[in-house]
């Protein structure tokens, strides 16, 4: 099983930039086509125009201007980031399709997502502050049924996914990343499997030693360091994992995103919502 598919949200800043190298990065070693996905629809400033507009206090006449100047706006913010694809991808050996798709990303990504290997976009802001508010790329991991990789705005990368650390708790979600990852793992040139307070997990999940992860990745001809993280408290284990990740070298950390998907809306856990805070790393979550 090859990763042969990466999907890639793309937009109008600095940090799409950024991600979109880092995927060509993976890509070119991946054998993969990219695919850049851009979402065309107006910005809010350019709503909020057209709200006010749409209150009659402009002319019927005043108003279709305005609709024509804004979709001419829209218009060419969508080919500067494509002239930003189109001269990434020259640099690199690396099949690329430019998809840009008029309407919401948040209605119509999880759909394209579903057609990709791999869907990597950026953190995304919340839309509010409430527990139960998710940005857009959260979301996908419970819509999509593909595995996700969050690119951190703030942090700089020169490659993605050469050394893999895995954080393994024995639960039914890190296994489900660590599956999908498979892919990604074999093609690394380094891999380290990261455990907190392993005795805990072990009697939580009745799991196995965390050896018998090690035995299964050699079966894939991947050969992994095992590092243990003990006496970690619950508050601090997103820090301390991705603290021993970055320590390690290593450029990609895969975990489980855990949470109830009949009530996402509403729930996801404490431990996934801290890493993606507070994230540092490349994250790769499936759920």
């Amino acid at each position: 099983m090859g990763l042969k598919d990466i999907l890639v949200l793309v937009d109008q800043t600095d940090e799409s930039s950024h991600r979109f190298r880092l995927a060509l990065d993976l890509a070119s070693r991946h054998g993969s086509r990219v695919t850049a996905f851009y979402a065309w629809e107006w910005n809010e400033e350019q709503l909020s125009v057209r709200r006010t507009a749409e209150m009659g206090l402009v002319s019927a006449k005043a108003l279709g201007n305005m609709i024509s100047r804004e979709n001419a706006a829209a218009d060419r913010a969508a080919e500067r980031v494509r002239s930003t694809i189109d001269a990434l991808g020259r640099q690199q050996s690396v099949e690329i399709e430019w998809r840009c798709v008029k309407g919401p990303a948040s209605d119509l990504l999880p759909q394209h997502a579903r057609y990709a290997d791999l869907c990597i976009v950026g953190r995304g802001p919340v839309a509010d502050n409430g527990p139960t508010d998710y940005s857009l790329s959260e979301k996908l991991l419970f819509v999509t049924g593909r595995p996700v990789l969050f690119i951190p705005a703030a942090e700089h990368f020169s490659s993605l996914g050469r050394h893999i650390a895995v954080a393994w708790n024995s639960s039914r979600a890190a296994a489900r990343s660590f599956n999908d990852s498979m892919p990604l793992l074999e093609r690394a040139e380094r891999s380290t499997v990261i455990t907190v307070n392993a005795a805990e997990s072990i009697v939580r999940h009745h799991a196995l030693p965390v050896e018998h992860l090690i035995q299964n990745l050699e079966r894939h001809g991947v050969s992994a360091e095992l590092l243990h993280l003990e006496n970690v408290a619950a508050s601090s284990i997103a820090e301390d994992l991705q603290a021993a990740a970055t320590k390690s070298g290593a450029d990609l950390m895969v975990a489980g995103a855990f949470g109830q998907p009949r009530l996402w809306e509403s729930l996801l856990g404490g431990v996934t919502r801290d890493i993606l805070d507070r994230m540092t790393l490349p994250i790769l979550m499936s759920f």
